[in-house]
């Protein structure tokens, strides 16, 4: 992969992925740099006193709209991990065009800035809204997905490869059910949009991981989906507040009741490996590439990768010992 030694930019890199990808990396890799492109500057002062004397860590205030500067920042650089995104679904619903400036023109002025920049490898973060999108993100994180795959044929004679990483709801990020319910832990009734709700969980640690290996393993036009466990938001709430009531306050404005990372369309050219699938372009027949299958075997026709059906289910006990081990970050990321 080279992520030794090398130059990294990292776009919405003060958000809650970026909180555990530089510590991470910094460890783990020792890159020449690492470079922080995000157009909050308090969020990037806050961040700047975790790394204090670090050399290696660099702050460069932008926005991915901006091409002319996104096109500056990106000199020298080798790896890029795009995060930068509007995500709060009900935000997106009613700033639609603010949302498709940032998630669709913003990736496309990241990929002709790598490309025109010469940089290596670029991993783009996705979400499982993307899939079978009902709403204005999911709809324009799908966008963003096929630029991103796209790409890799767009960037012509140009080195430049591009993948993307799919994965569901982070673990106590800022925003998320798990804050919100332990905010409300001591009141005697939490709401819940809908008994029969069920969400992916992952944890910011597994979302490295998965950008990690994207870069390893990548060819170009992959979409990497991390195998996670699912969870009903009833027992969200059961592990939090084990006494309080449920009050049902209906589905909010381009919610689903279950997400879905893979669809039943997407299922013919995806591969399964361990601890995760694979999505393989269907252009140019790359769906078909030796190169980019591997080891991988092909999972069943008709198979969808849902959070109402998945194999695999974390307990209110694990969430419990979860939330003991993390508490003092939850929120904060």
């Amino acid at each position: 992969m080279g992520l030794e030694n090398s130059s990294l930019l990292l776009t919405g890199g003060t958000g809650s992925f970026g909180s555990k990808f530089v510590p991470l990396t910094l460890a783990k890799y020792n890159p020449k740099r690492l470079i922080i492109f995000s157009r909050d500057e308090m969020k990037q002062w806050e961040m700047a006193q975790r790394f204090p004397h670090d050399p290696r860590v660099r702050f460069f205030i932008g926005d991915v709209r901006d091409k002319n500067r996104l096109h500056r920042a990106l000199d020298g650089v080798d790896y890029v991990v795009h995060a930068a995104a509007t995500k709060i679904v009900p935000t997106a619903e009613y700033n639609p065009f603010e949302c498709v400036k940032t998630n669709v023109t913003g990736a496309m002025n990241v990929i002709d800035a790598c490309i025109d920049q010469k940089v290596r490898r670029v991993v783009a973060l996705s979400t499982d809204k993307a899939s079978s999108p009902i709403n204005l993100y999911g709809a324009t994180k799908l966008a963003s997905d096929k630029l991103f795959i796209a790409s890799n044929s767009y960037a012509g004679g140009q080195n430049t490869r591009f993948a993307v990483v799919r994965y569901g709801n982070v673990m106590g990020s800022r925003g998320s059910v798990i804050p919100h319910f332990i905010s409300m832990a001591d009141q005697s009734a939490l709401p819940i949009t809908d008994p029969n709700m069920t969400r992916f969980m992952i944890s910011l640690d597994q979302g490295v991981e998965l950008v990690w290996r994207a870069f390893d393993e990548m060819v170009g036009g992959e979409i990497f989906v991390k195998k996670i466990p699912s969870m009903r938001v009833t027992d969200i709430a059961a592990a939090i507040a084990p006494d309080a009531r449920h009050d049902i306050v209906g589905i909010r404005p381009g919610e689903k009741l279950h997400e879905q990372m893979i669809s039943a369309d997407d299922a013919h050219h995806t591969y399964e490996y361990d601890g995760y699938f694979k999505v393989l372009p269907a252009i140019h027949n790359w769906g078909n590439d030796i190169q980019r299958i591997k080891y991988g075997k092909k999972v069943p026709q008709e198979f969808v990768y849902d959070s109402s059906t998945n194999s695999e289910w974390m307990s209110v006990e694990e969430l419990r010992e979860w939330i003991a081990t993390n508490r003092d970050v939850i929120g904060t990321f």
